[in-house]
């Protein structure tokens, strides 16, 4: 397939920046007297409200205030990122230029809020690159619901038929694949299991590699 489109998700896919949520959810938990058990922070990759919130209370009671442990983990987060930086997936610039010079049109669907997604986006140079950029308080529901990508397809006038996603997280994955659209995983801390392999156009290595696989498809 020759794609009208590809929309990316930025953390974990374009950003190495999952790593912190890693860490930050844990101290953050035990922060406020949790107890967070090992592998937690994997289930929250890209999961957005109600869900999110909803998961903390069957972990840890009614009583969660997740808002408040959130706050404190968007703090630690700020903090590595300021230390540390925000680094690249290797290959994201190189697909991205070579999306606009094939004229495929580009779109991001980030489970982050708009003010920290443009705040990254031009700390890190990229943010001419996509056509538009679809946000988790754009949409009632976030990731795993499809409406994040059913809005990223609709804002940018496609049909999800049409359309990559490029993800590496479960929820991101069952979200674009809810809405229809063909669904690449870059894998980033965990590779497909047998229900996100249903759900998959294709898993590859690196963002490179994904020129190669539409190249492939415009030779077929």
């Amino acid at each position: 397939m020759i794609p009208a489109a590809v929309i990316f998700d930025l953390d974990g896919t374009l950003t190495d920046t999952e790593k912190y949520y890693q860490e930050a959810w844990p101290e953050a938990l035990r922060h406020f007297g949790y107890d967070p058990r090992p592998g937690i922070a994997l289930e929250l990759r890209s999961l957005g409200r109600p869900y999110a919130p909803a998961k903390f209370k069957e972990w840890f009671g009614d009583d969660f205030d997740y808002g408040k442990v959130r706050e404190y983990r968007k703090k630690l987060v700020k903090d590595m990122m300021d230390t540390n930086g925000i680094e690249l997936k290797p290959g994201a610039v190189e697909i991205l230029t070579w999306l606009r010079a094939n004229n495929i049109m580009t779109a991001m669907a980030t489970a982050n809020d708009l003010k920290r997604t443009t705040g990254y986006l031009e700390r890190i140079g990229i943010g001419g690159y996509f056509d538009r950029i679809i946000c988790a308080d754009m949409v009632e529901y976030g990731k795993p619901a499809p409406d994040i990508y059913a809005y990223a397809c609709e804002a940018i006038g496609t049909d999800p038929a049409n359309a990559f996603a490029v993800e590496d997280s479960p929820n991101g994955i069952k979200s674009a694949y809810g809405a229809g659209l063909n669904v690449i995983m870059v894998p980033d801390l965990t590779g497909p299991d047998e229900e996100i392999s249903g759900m998959l156009y294709a898993c590859v290595d690196s963002l490179a590699d994904i020129k190669d696989l539409i190249l492939k498809e415009m030779c077929v």
